[in-house]
């Protein structure tokens, strides 16, 4: 068996190789910028492109669609086409993204709790880098 670096599926468990892959591919997937404030803000609801563009903020065009075809591609995001013209494109959580938008929340609640403190470390390990 390969070692994975400490990644495993079950703490403990160093026998599933390929569910520590499957865990790592989906994070890297999940867990960027970009996915998560996508995510949160059609957590308050669908949104055609450009609402969604505005409301995540510096976000290019690009990289909105990228990401939005990512998350279609992994069942996180429906993509509905009306037909009218020019056609209207809306985006909106699946079930599936409506449970990710659990933890994604939680996160969020984390960093929010949590900032002061690692503002603090972040300037502590300045100082120290700065005293080398």
């Amino acid at each position: 068996m390969t070692e994975q670096g400490g990644t495993c599926a079950i703490p403990g468990d160093h026998h599933d190789t390929a569910a520590c892959e499957h865990i790592s591919r989906m994070l890297a997937r999940i867990s960027d910028k970009w996915t998560l404030l996508v995510v949160r803000t059609l957590g308050n609801g669908p949104r055609r492109f450009n609402a969604l563009r505005r409301e995540v903020g510096e976000i290019s065009q690009k990289m909105l669609a990228s990401t939005l075809r990512d998350l279609e591609e992994n069942g996180f995001v429906s993509r509905t086409v009306t037909p009218v013209t020019p056609p209207q494109v809306e985006y909106a959580l699946t079930p599936l993204g409506k449970e990710f938008l659990c933890p994604v929340r939680g996160l969020a609640e984390w960093v929010v709790a949590n900032a002061e403190r690692i503002d603090a470390a972040r300037a502590s390990y300045a100082e120290r880098r700065a005293g080398e």
